[in-house]
């Protein structure tokens, strides 16, 4: 990692159950830098987000924003360290009973007590800079494409101006030209911020593009740390079974037989 570290998560951990998920997990994420989360479904990726936005609470472990670990923060200071925080959620997680406008503009209203008049006009300047006109923060969300849908979530997760975001598999669903889009609206937008990142994806083609560091997860721990180029000629060989899609190789997927 170059630089101060913005997150920085030490000796992470939580189960459900018996399940772990997260096993006294290290990560470190330098300011300005755009970093990669991959692994296998079920490894904590988005358990390791929920941690840091404050919508899981963690068995063990320290999670400092800026320095300060925020498990251990008052209320208040906790709250002011994860509003900070823009997520775009998987699925982009649009509320149906709300108009597009309304839903860029959801932290503005509810969290920071804007006038709707002053949200609505930050909303507009939000759709305008993921490339949508006006008129489309009058639509439901139920009347947009995916990849509509997803440039909503995009100036939702920006609407605040927040220092740090979230992508949790931006471009799922997405065929490959709208996926591009996305790509280059992500990178575009954090740089523009000039905000720290984190990003979920199976998506090795997105992955290069949002990336400056790539991480792997398995079973709960940090297993590898790279640059984009690097991802693809590691030795490592959990890493290039993962990358390359291979079947064969160290992580062995339990199937069911009839």
């Amino acid at each position: 990692m170059t630089g101060a570290a913005k997150i920085s998560l030490r000796g992470l951990e939580k189960s459900f159950g018996a399940k772990k998920v997260l096993r006294s997990l290290d990560l470190d994420v330098a300011e300005g830098r755009s970093l990669v989360l991959m692994g296998l479904s079920g490894s904590g990726k988005s358990v390791l987000l929920k941690c840091v936005l404050g919508l899981i609470q963690p068995d063990k472990g320290v999670i400092e924003v800026d320095g300060e670990d925020i498990l251990r923060a008052s209320p208040r200071e906790r709250e002011k360290r994860t509003r900070q925080i823009g997520m775009l959620f998987q699925g982009s997680a649009l509320f149906d009973s709300l108009r597009v406008w309304e839903n860029v503009a959801f932290r503005l209203i509810y969290s920071q007590r804007r006038s709707k008049k002053v949200a609505r006009a930050r909303a507009i300047d939000c759709l305008a800079q993921v490339g949508l006109a006006p008129e489309v923060g009058e639509l439901s969300p139920a009347e947009l494409s995916g990849g509509m849908q997803k440039r909503v979530a995009l100036a939702r997760a920006i609407a605040a101006d927040p220092r740090v975001l979230f992508f949790d598999e931006p471009t799922s669903g997405l065929d490959p030209i709208t996926a591009d889009v996305i790509n280059n609206l992500i990178v575009e937008r954090v740089r523009a911020l000039g905000a720290t990142a984190i990003s979920i994806t199976h998506d090795m083609h997105s992955a290069e593009k949002i990336a400056d560091d790539v991480a792997m997860i398995y079973e709960g721990v940090i297993i590898w740390r790279g640059s984009p180029a690097e991802m693809r000629t590691t030795d490592n060989p959990m890493v290039s079974q993962f990358v390359h899609g291979r079947a064969d190789g160290p992580i062995k997927m339990a199937l069911k037989r009839a």
